[in-house]
């Protein structure tokens, strides 16, 4: 993303992130969701950071360009996760410590995730990957955002650091990461429910000076979509291979 963001600049645009459950859990060493090709590829890529002699934002900004050359010289992981059943503990143990050691507290892939928000205001649309509530807002987005950024980039491992885990933004079904108060689907929810997750949209866009809200976490079974009368919409259609293997749709939002 930060090599696309370097095509977007020269062209007068720009790429924007934000940090959702599946960035925070793997800081937290976390990798219960992560596929096998995942591993491999950390694998990968700190071989190729060797053969940069180190040199982290040459290796990071040019690995897209590497990556899938590096996939075919080696092989694909094989989607059933064959590759990593039990016996092949080697192979699982050097992947482990890989994905490790780029993205534990302090390490270089922390530090990248930590330059980015979990809650991004733009104009007057916010976008963040679960859902912004009043409690988050009363607590201050820049606060929550600060918090979890240096508990991404500080390594935990100093006597010193007291920095523990931002609960109201990473942990709990009310979290800003893994919040779908706005975004589940309608047929899972009672009538009563969708009323109130519009009257909360509502309330928490206007305590932030926004129209609009743009979530993903729970994937769209009918794509990209607007709930909550219009407030929310709803981006996060399900693309990986595991989830929905859905093709990529966008929205576009105009002044």
């Amino acid at each position: 993303m930060r090599s696309l963001n370097v095509q977007a600049k020269s062209q007068g645009g720009a790429v924007f992130q934000v940090n959702g459950n599946h960035e925070t859990m793997n800081v937290e060493g976390d990798f219960r969701y992560v596929d096998p090709g995942g591993f491999d590829e950390c694998i990968r890529f700190l071989e190729y950071l060797d053969e940069c002699d180190g040199n982290w934002d040459d290796a990071f900004l040019n690995w897209v360009n590497v990556a899938e050359r590096r996939k075919k010289e080696h092989g694909a992981s094989s989607p059933n996760g064959a590759n990593w059943r039990p016996w092949n503990l080697v192979k699982k143990q050097k992947g482990f410590a890989a994905r490790t050691s780029l993205f534990k507290r302090g390490g270089p892939l922390a530090c990248e995730l930590a330059r980015h928000p979990v809650v991004l205001k733009i104009n007057d649309w916010v976008f963040c990957h679960g859902g912004l509530l009043p409690h988050h807002v009363e607590y201050g987005i820049e606060r929550m955002n600060k918090e979890v950024s240096m508990w991404m980039k500080c390594s935990g491992e100093d006597s010193d650091d007291e920095t523990d885990i931002p609960f109201i933004a990473t942990r709990g079904y009310d979290s800003v990461v893994w919040s779908r108060l706005y975004s589940q689907n309608a047929a899972e929810r009672t009538r009563r429910s969708l009323m109130l997750s519009s009257v909360v949209a509502e309330q928490t866009l206007k305590s932030v000076g926004a129209k609009g809200m743009v979530v993903g976490h729970t994937p769209q079974i009918r794509g990209v979509n607007c709930k909550c009368d219009g407030k929310v919409w709803c981006v996060d259609v399900g693309m990986s291979y595991g989830v929905l293997y859905s093709r990529p749709e966008c929205i576009e939002i105009k002044p």
